[in-house]
């Protein structure tokens, strides 16, 4: 296949290139593969950092840096390589989104593109993410819910065994599967989807684009898969240090009115209100249950407060 893979950088010098480093070999079993390096304007040494490594590397022939002028967030640093993918001749086959903060494990790429391959109904895959030690993480989602947000709230294990079809995060299984979303760190969409529903949108900084992409292309009648044997090693959290809990740092905003958004425009004003509601009561108990059985608390500084300056229970429901 025709592959462009984009990775997305701001101040990740060092992760983007041990990245790339990786992709070498993928690239050299994958004729045609090319890969582009946005650089958010990281302001700092990102750009001469990867420059140099590309020269040095011998990467110049698979490796196009493009430098953009803002830090438009994760959806804004994908679309410009994306929309010159599309326009290029000859056309693509299919476009991944790769994360800089991922080691890509022999053989990845074949396997999704074996996966599109095999199904026109399929227009989106993505890969299993591990650890390191190769230890599974959750990568095969399905799509928010009240009762999705609720289960994760509550953090109690009668309520996941009772919400278990609604939980956001299910168990990941051995086998292809087809899913409702895929992370998108490291996600290979077929170019038909994006001429069909067009890009990411912008309007998510950071997180939820890829939710609201896979709900939208899976409303035009594309399927989304996920593929187990396709292997990602996943630094979570290391590029933007957001789902990183052993750095216990307060969430930020953008990553609120992502949530917001998503619920807003696919589900509407009274079930958004409804869905923050039951998250907060359900966070409520939690830490009340936390603090009774003394059990070591991990999660954000400050969240339950943040979480409510950014809903619709305070905000209403403009987006």
């Amino acid at each position: 296949m025709n592959v462009q893979i984009v990775v997305v950088n701001y101040r990740t010098a060092e992760l983007t290139i041990d990245c790339l480093r990786s992709l070498e070999a993928e690239v050299r079993a994958n004729p045609g593969t090319r890969v582009v390096v946005t650089d958010n304007a990281s302001g700092d040494d990102s750009l001469a950092r990867i420059e140099a490594a590309i020269a040095r590397c011998g990467w110049t022939g698979w490796v196009e840096l493009m430098p953009l002028a803002r830090n438009g967030g994760f959806a804004y640093g994908n679309n410009a390589a994306i929309r010159a993918a599309l326009a290029h001749t000859p056309a693509v086959d299919s476009i991944l989104l790769l994360n800089p903060d991922t080691i890509v494990r022999p053989g990845a790429l074949a396997a999704l593109a074996r996966v599109l391959d095999s199904d026109p109904k399929i227009g989106i895959v993505g890969s299993r993410l591990e650890d390191p030690d190769g230890r599974a993480q959750r990568s095969s989602f399905r799509f928010p819910s009240l009762l999705g947000d609720l289960e994760d709230a509550l953090q109690f294990g009668l309520a996941t065994r009772l919400l278990a079809r609604w939980c956001v995060a299910p168990p990941q299984v051995d086998r292809l599967a087809i899913t409702d979303w895929v992370a998108g760190a490291c996600m290979l969409v077929r170019r038909e989807v994006f001429e069909q529903i067009g890009l990411l949108d912008e309007a998510y900084f950071m997180y939820y684009e890829e939710v609201d992409f896979c709900r939208r292309s899976r409303a035009a009648g594309w399927l989304c898969a996920y593929e187990p044997t396709s292997r990602v090693v996943h630094l979570v959290g290391q590029a933007s240090g957001v789902t990183d809990r052993s750095l216990r740092r307060r969430r930020p905003a953008y990553w609120f009115e992502s949530r917001r958004t998503y619920f807003l425009r696919h589900h509407g004003g009274p079930y958004t209100l409804g869905t923050d509601l039951a998250w907060s009561i359900g966070y409520f108990l939690w830490r009340c249950r936390r603090w009774l059985q003394g059990k070591e608390d991990r999660d954000p500084p400050k969240l339950l407060v943040d979480f409510l300056r950014h809903s619709t229970l305070l905000r209403g429901f403009s987006t």
